[in-house]
C-alpha cells in the first residue's frame, strides 16, 4: 500500500475494531456464558476477552512487522506461496460463512421480534445487500464509516446498562467462578469467537498512519468492547439470575424489555436498543464482508476489489439459508466460530512465530 493511502490514525482503527466486535453476539452472549459457568459468567467472559486479546495481538505484530502489506501478502514470505495461498482461501471462506451467519442471525431476530409477518429472507437479503454497497467504498470512508457510529453504539448500550443495574442483586453473582462450573473451557472459545471480526486489523494496519501503534489500537479495543461485554453479562446475570438466563434465547434483549427510563418517559427500551443493535450489526457486518473481497481480491493478484462487492452477493445469502431454523443457525455459529479460532489466532501465531526465527520483515517503530 502506497504512503500516500496511509491517513487512518489510530483512534479510527480503535473505532474500526470496536464496531466491529460489538455486533449480532451481543444478544446471546449471557447465554452463552451461563451455559458455560452458571454464575461465573462474568469470569468466563473476561478470561475470553483475554484469548481474543492474545490472538489479536499476534495480528497487530505480525502488521508492525510488515506493515506495508497484509497478511494474504506477507504469508507467502514466511511459509511459501501455495501453501499460503491455500490457507488464504480457508480465510476468505470463513468470513464469508462468518458473515452469512450473522447475516441469519440478524433476520431470524428481526422477524421474531418486531416483524413478524416478514420472510427471514427480505430481512438477509436487504441487510447483505447493504454492506455490499457500502463495501464498495474506499479503505478511509469505511474508516469513517465506524468512526460515525461508535458513539451511537457505546452511549445508548451503556445507558441501558446503568438502568437495569438498578434492579440487579448481587447474589445472583455469587460465586464468581461459578457453581460447579462444567463447560468454562468450551464457554472461552464459544464467547472469544464473538470477536473474530477484529481480523479485520490485518488490512487496516497498511493503511494507518502510524503502524506501530497497532498494538495499542488492538489493546484498547478489548478493554472498550471487551469490558462492554463483561458489563453487560454482569447486568444480565445480576437482574435475572443465572438459572432464569439459562431459559433466555436472547437475554441481552430481554435485560432491555425490563428496563425502563426515570419517571416511566419509556416503559421499555427494547425498541431503542434493537435500533442501537440494529446498527451494530450493520457495522460487524460491513467488516467481514470488506474483508473477504479485499482477500479474495489480494488472492487473485487483482486491483479492483469493488468487482467482488456484488459477486459474492448470492453465495453469501446462500449460505446464510442453509441452517433449517433458529437452532441449526446457532450450531453453525458456535462450530464455525470454534473452527475459525484456528484461522484467527494459531495461524497469525505461527506465521509470528516463524517470521521471528527467519528475521523476516522489518518494524513499523522505524517507520
Amino acid at each position: 500500500m502506497t504512503k500516500a493511502a496511509r491517513d487512518i490514525n489510530a483512534l479510527q482503527a480503535t473505532a474500526v475494531l470496536v464496531s466491529t466486535i460489538i455486533g449480532v453476539g451481543v444478544l446471546p452472549l449471557p447465554l452463552f456464558a451461563v451455559r458455560a459457568a452458571n454464575t461465573g459468567g462474568p469470569l468466563v467472559t473476561i478470561l475470553a476477552c483475554g484469548c481474543a486479546l492474545i490472538g489479536l495481538m499476534f495480528v497487530a505484530m505480525l502488521g508492525m512487522r510488515f506493515p506495508d502489506e497484509t497478511i494474504i501478502q506477507y504469508s507467502e514470505r514466511l511459509i511459501g506461496k501455495w501453501p499460503a495461498r491455500a490457507v488464504g482461501l480457508c480465510v476468505v471462506v470463513f468470513f464469508a460463512l462468518l458473515t452469512s451467519l450473522t447475516a441469519r442471525e440478524f433476520g431470524e431476530v428481526v422477524v421474531t421480534s418486531v416483524l413478524k409477518q416478514t420472510p427471514v429472507e427480505v430481512t438477509v437479503i436487504v441487510m447483505l445487500m447493504l454492506a455490499a454497497i457500502s463495501a464498495r467504498n474506499t479503505m478511509t470512508t469505511f474508516a469513517y464509516i465506524h468512526f460515525f457510529y461508535v458513539p451511537l453504539l457505546l452511549v445508548p448500550v451503556l445507558l441501558i446498562i446503568s438502568l437495569s443495574l438498578k434492579n440487579a442483586e448481587m447474589l445472583n453473582l455469587q460465586p464468581i467462578w461459578g457453581n460447579r462450573p462444567t463447560g468454562m473451557t468450551d464457554g472461552i472459545v464459544t464467547i472469544a469467537a464473538l470477536f473474530q471480526g477484529s481480523f479485520v486489523l490485518t488490512i487496516v494496519i497498511p493503511a494507518m498512519r502510524k503502524p506501530a501503534k497497532a498494538l495499542a489500537v488492538s489493546l484498547y479495543s478489548i478493554l472498550i468492547a471487551g469490558g462492554l461485554y463483561v458489563v453487560i453479562v454482569i447486568a444480565v446475570i445480576g437482574v435475572f439470575g443465572a438459572e432464569e438466563t439459562r431459559e433466555l434465547l436472547w437475554p441481552t434483549l430481554e435485560l432491555a424489555k425490563a428496563t425502563s427510563l426515570p419517571a416511566n418517559v419509556l416503559e421499555r427500551l427494547d425498541g431503542a436498543f434493537l435500533a442501537v443493535w440494529v446498527t451494530a450489526v450493520f457495522t460487524t457486518l460491513l467488516s467481514s464482508y470488506y474483508l473477504t473481497s479485499q482477500s479474495l481480491t489480494q488472492l487473485l493478484r487483482l486491483q479492483e476489489p469493488r468487482i467482488f462487492t456484488f459477486f459474492l452477493l448470492p453465495f453469501v445469502f446462500v449460505l446464510a439459508m442453509v441452517p433449517a431454523n433458529i437452532v441449526k443457525m446457532y450450531e453453525s455459529v458456535v462450530f464455525v466460530g470454534r473452527i475459525g479460532l484456528a484461522l484467527t489466532t494459531v495461524y497469525p501465531g505461527l506465521l509470528l512465530l516463524i517470521a521471528v526465527l527467519r528475521k523476516k520483515g522489518g518494524s513499523a517503530l522505524d517507520r
